[in-house]
């Protein structure tokens, strides 16, 4: 079932943006699909929890003047000091078009090559940037340690069973997971993959928060 997050149309802008956070309220713009640029605003409780469930890689219906609209939650900008959200960005999805987006891993399982041969597990990547339909994104994707069983296992992105219609867009020879023998000095690839493969309306997108700032504080996009 997908997840339902409402919205109502912002009139708040430059200064009032403060009120409206004080609020219990989150500013936001919903671009994409070649549609105009919409600015909104949350119920900041009520985002958070979808946030949690969706991330930034599952399809949301946005509620907006009673019609749904199929969302990614593609931007959120967070207090730096409180980490509550302070602006959000949606991106509208067509359900026939592909999308490549960053999927969380999950790793599950126990690797005998950890647990009996005393070596490390070193996870390589932490996310995983796919292409498919808005359809058949997951959530996140799985990854069994199980199969590491020696002090030189390694699991490959091949190795991962993906769901159907789900390809990976980095070469599938690339490592996912390692074992180290104990004390070896291993270097994490622990940076996610900057996604810039989202970018339609980004200028009409840029506009719109461009008109939302007045000349004021940093605290008042």
């Amino acid at each position: 079932m997908m997840l339902k997050l409402n919205a109502k149309p912002r009139i708040a802008f430059g200064k009032k943006i403060k009120a409206l956070r004080d609020e219990g309220q989150v500013p936001a713009v919903v671009y994409g699909d070649k549609k105009e640029t919409i600015s909104i605003c949350l119920d900041l409780i009520e985002f958070k929890k979808v946030l949690a469930q969706a991330g930034e890689s599952t399809i949301v219906s946005l509620e907006l003047a009673g019609k749904g609209q199929d969302v990614l939650i593609h931007e959120v900008q967070v207090d730096p000091i409180s980490g509550v959200p302070v602006h959000v960005d949606f991106y509208i999805v067509s359900q026939d078009k592909e999308l490549e987006v960053a999927v969380p891993l999950v790793f599950e399982g126990v690797s005998p090559a950890v647990k009996d041969l005393g070596g490390s597990l070193v996870k390589v990547l932490h996310e995983l940037e796919i292409r498919a339909l808005p359809k058949n994104l997951p959530h996140d994707i799985k990854v069994d340690i199980s199969s590491l069983v020696a002090l030189d296992s390694q699991i490959l992105i091949k190795d991962l069973k993906l769901p159907t219609g789900v390809e990976s867009v980095l070469d599938v020879e690339e490592v996912v997971a390692a074992i180290t023998e104990a004390g070896e000095e291993v270097v994490e690839e622990t940076a996610p993959v900057d996604l810039s493969a989202i970018e339609v309306e980004k200028k009409g997108k840029q506009e719109e928060e461009g008109a939302e700032e007045e000349p004021a504080s940093s605290d008042e996009k």
